[in-house]
């Protein structure tokens, strides 16, 4: 008797497991994080996960796209206001010309930015209340000298 409830036990907690798997996103002062079961992942791996869910990958495939234009473009941005930052500190005349260019590039990449947010919330957002339509409720109670296990799908 006690070998079957251990098993039964070990199942729920196991099948408890396996059905969490939500994918939160976080902002982060660089960009954003996604996680998943408490663990980091990349856009591609969350691209990866969303593949059985056709409108939350179509979606999430457009805000992956707009982070790596913003992603580009934040970088020329930075790398053109650092050339003439350089320049001066080694004491040569800096073109702060490239530094206004660099400018314009993160100011381009801010709509970018708040495209991807808004196409990945809105694919996370169907991606986990699809994954949360298929989650499998389990109870376990106990009462008296016995047990009851309630299993809701």
């Amino acid at each position: 008797m006690n070998i079957r409830l251990i098993i039964i036990f070990s199942l729920v907690i196991c099948s408890g497991a396996s059905f969490g798997q939500k994918i939160e996103i976080y902002k982060t002062l660089g960009g954003f994080r996604f996680e998943r079961d408490s663990a980091s992942i990349s856009p591609r791996m969350v691209l990866e996960a969303m593949k059985d869910n056709q409108f939350a990958y179509l979606e999430f495939k457009k805000a992956k796209s707009n982070l790596d234009v913003a992603s580009v473009l934040g970088f020329a941005g930075g790398l053109l206001i650092a050339v003439p930052i350089g320049t001066a500190i080694i004491g040569g005349e800096p073109e702060w010309a490239y530094a206004a260019g660099g400018l314009g590039l993160i100011l381009a990449s801010i709509p970018f930015t708040a495209a991807f947010k808004q196409h990945a919330l809105t694919a996370l957002d169907n991606y986990n209340a699809s994954q949360s339509a298929r989650k499998v409720k389990i109870n376990f109670y106990l009462a008296g000298a016995g047990g009851r296990l309630v299993v809701r799908f």
